[in-house]
């Protein structure tokens, strides 16, 4: 007599393994609704101070749904920050793999970096409050998939540049600060910008912002002897290095 199963085999599928907390996963269109409404909420205000309300509000979705999708606000804000850094994170790879110089491979980062805060200007202050009023747990996720990744590459990007006979030597903390925190100001600060200086965050603002900071940057950096590289957005070709 052939043995009796105990209990018939469950027809559901294995649960899917669990994912870190900053980890880019596929949205449906609810969740996709709550992260656009969050950030055209903060770039529309120029701040990162918003609420659940507010974010229902523009996305014209409850509230509790938050919960279901995200956890919480942090939540929310943290898979917000990692759909808008997945892009930029995977680009620096691609620029240290290049065959280029050095010097060439910094000028694209200079732009990288003021191209997403063009297009995501709560970017930087967005990781701030998550790394300083964030809890612990979300503050390790936002410096395991974004600062370190970006800190790193900066790293080996200039120590190349020096090995290259490039670079002068600097310190990567205090380039990464100088760098991050010069090319977030323009946009993170845009109301102040365009009451001195009259201007508006246009294509032609961020051509010219990115013209200025690559010659700011690459003209205090540059080695002695480096190479002429043509630089802005006209066809005037600069020589950079110290002077005298």
């Amino acid at each position: 007599m052939p043995q009796r199963l105990s209990a018939r085999p469950s027809r559901r599928p294995p649960l899917p393994k669990p994912r870190a907390v900053g980890d880019v996963v596929p949205l449906n269109a609810t969740a996709a609704k709550l992260l656009v409404a969050a950030g055209d909420l903060m770039t529309e205000r120029n701040s990162t101070d918003i609420s659940l309300s507010d974010i229902a509000e523009k996305s014209g979705v409850n509230a509790a749904l938050v919960k279901y999708h995200f956890g919480n606000k942090d939540g929310l804000l943290l898979a917000l920050l990692a759909r808008d850094a997945k892009g930029e994170i995977e680009n620096l790879a691609f620029v240290m793999e290049q065959p280029i110089s050095p010097t060439e491979k910094m000028r694209r980062h200079i732009a990288g970096i003021i191209n997403a805060y063009y297009r995501f200007p709560y970017m930087n202050r967005l990781i701030h409050l998550l790394l300083h009023d964030g809890n612990e747990k979300t503050a390790k996720e936002v410096n395991r998939f974004f600062v370190n990744p970006l800190f790193e590459f900066q790293r080996r990007l200039l120590a190349e540049g020096i090995a290259a006979g490039e670079f002068r030597k600097f310190d990567p903390v205090l380039f990464y600060t100088s760098l991050v925190g010069a090319c977030d100001h323009l946009f993170s600060g845009r109301q102040m910008g365009s009451r001195f200086a009259g201007r508006d965050m246009t294509e032609d603002t961020r051509r010219q912002y990115i013209a200025h900071m690559t010659d700011l940057f690459l003209g205090g950096m540059l080695a002695r002897d480096a190479a002429v590289a043509p630089i802005g957005t006209g066809n005037k070709t600069r020589k950079y290095g110290r002077a005298g």
